[in-house]
């Protein structure tokens, strides 16, 4: 089993968000042998599988994988910096995330984050990990400082880790909309996977998807709302000018160029998926060891055949090999 969704905070960034809590509007807080990420209402326990090699593959032991590909935690995407430190930051991130693989490289993956804030400097760094960590993949947050992924300015991203053939591994900043999702932990129960199939909508009705026919993008938490409301993006394209301004293509077909992972938490939802787009567009995901993750990824694949479930292996190999 392939893991595609595991996320790290490494030893780098913890020390520099000590070192500096102003810049990074963050505190690193002990509690005995604990150690926290405190941010304005988030107090994050930041658990040995977060920064220590060995205490995720424990983790995957114990869930049966047998590689994770290591993505930065969105508390760790650092937008909001200055230019010139989010550069810092990212470079911080992904070194560390590159150390945490180079004591396992057997078993771990390393997938990189960018300063989104500067998309030149963005595209520098996603070709330094590819050149000096051999990294396959970048984790960008679903919403970009400027605004959407598919505005022109990102173009050149989306465009370069085309040619570079990275995966786009596309994850909620945990942003929601405040006002109603405040409560009842609504801002990622209903926010998350609402700010995934926003940036579906405008990457399909931008016209990006066309202009970029290689381009992988996955998915987080099973596509958000998209797989399951991609009938009404149809209709709304057939009815619709808005939407056909920019591109002819149907939603239905773009939605399959995407991946998604395992993570909808409900074997008919992923059923349902797997029949929607193909078993050769997912890979297993656990978003560990955060508590919305998958605890027991071999029951969520006992639902399906042999043979979807050595399709969903060969398509995280594919993903990391091509």
């Amino acid at each position: 089993m392939i893991d595609f969704h595991s996320h790290v905070i490494p030893e780098t960034i913890i020390a520099a968000m000590s070192a500096d809590p102003e810049r990074y509007a963050t505190r690193i807080e002990a509690d005995g042998a604990k150690r926290y990420l405190v941010r304005g209402k988030l107090r994050l326990e930041l658990l040995p599988e977060f920064s220590v090699a060995e205490a995720k593959l424990e983790a995957m032991d114990r869930k049966g994988i047998e590689i994770s590909v290591i993505s930065p935690g969105p508390q760790v995407f650092f937008y909001n910096l200055k230019e010139d430190e989010g550069i810092q930051s990212a470079r911080l991130v992904n070194d560390g995330i590159a150390a945490m693989v180079a004591k396992k490289p057997a078993r771990l993956r390393g997938m990189a984050t960018l300063p989104m804030q500067h998309p030149e400097a963005a595209v520098t760094e996603m070709e330094r990990v590819a050149r000096e960590h051999s990294f396959r993949g970048i984790e960008l947050a679903t919403v970009a400082p400027g605004g959407e992924l598919a505005h022109p300015k990102y173009r050149p991203i989306l465009r370069r880790a085309q040619e570079l053939k990275m995966t786009i591994f596309a994850h909620p900043n945990t942003i929601g909309t405040g006002g109603r999702l405040e409560c009842y932990y609504l801002t990622n129960l209903i926010g998350n996977p609402l700010e995934t199939t926003i940036m579906v909508a405008n990457l399909m009705f931008s016209g990006a998807l066309d202009e970029l026919p290689r381009l992988k993008v996955l998915l987080a938490h099973g596509g958000g709302f998209a797989p399951y409301q991609v009938g009404r993006f149809v209709h709304g394209h057939k009815v619709r000018p808005e939407t056909r301004a920019d591109t002819a293509s149907s939603a239905k077909d773009l939605l399959k160029r995407f991946y998604f992972d395992t993570l909808t938490h409900d074997a008919q939802a992923l059923r349902y998926l797997l029949d929607l787009v193909g078993a050769e567009r997912v890979v297993v995901g656990t978003d560990s060891p955060f508590d919305m993750g998958d605890e027991n990824p071999r029951a969520t694949l006992s639902h399906l055949s042999p043979e979807d479930v050595a399709m969903l292996r060969r398509n995280a190999l594919r993903l990391l090999e091509e």
